[in-house]
């Protein structure tokens, strides 16, 4: 009795590899990728020369607001996340700019993770029945096969 739980010959087709192959491979340099740009490079900093907010405490004294064209290119602190608040710093009381995450930005983030995870959803469940139609009419002809022999 042969058992239905082997791999499809068509899932070892070298079209299908590769095609398995270069998907994982886009996986993994987005997850990579992201790493990368999440990374905060603090090696570069000396210690004289970083910002007095990692070393004290500070206060924010304007709130998280969206960077302009000319803040954006004279701002250090703007390219990181595109917001950008100005802190206080208690001892040294220097103010200075530091990049920020606003909750318009982060909603806006939440609802593209929403939709490409509903897309996600809806390409899967439709592999799903289209496998599962494939392997009934698998089964089917597997069974009047069977019938015709007898």
């Amino acid at each position: 009795m042969e058992s239905d739980c082997r791999i499809p010959v068509t899932c070892c087709r070298p079209r299908v590899l590769l095609l398995h192959a270069l998907f994982w491979v886009l996986v993994s340099l987005g997850v990579y990728g992201a790493s990368l740009r999440s990374e905060v490079k603090t090696t570069a900093l000396k210690p004289a020369a970083a910002p007095c907010w990692l070393t004290e405490e500070f206060v924010v004294s304007e709130a998280c607001v969206p960077c302009s064209d000319f803040i954006s290119k004279t701002q250090m602190a703007c390219r990181q996340t595109g917001y950008i608040e100005r802190v206080n710093c208690t001892k040294s009381s220097k103010e200075e700019y530091k990049s920020c995450r606003s909750a318009l930005m982060e909603e806006h983030l939440f609802w593209k993770f929403e939709a490409a995870m509903l897309a996600l959803t809806a390409l899967f469940a439709i592999m799903v029945v289209i496998r599962q139609r494939r392997l009934d009419r698998l089964a089917s002809e597997k069974v009047r096969r069977q019938i015709e022999s007898i």
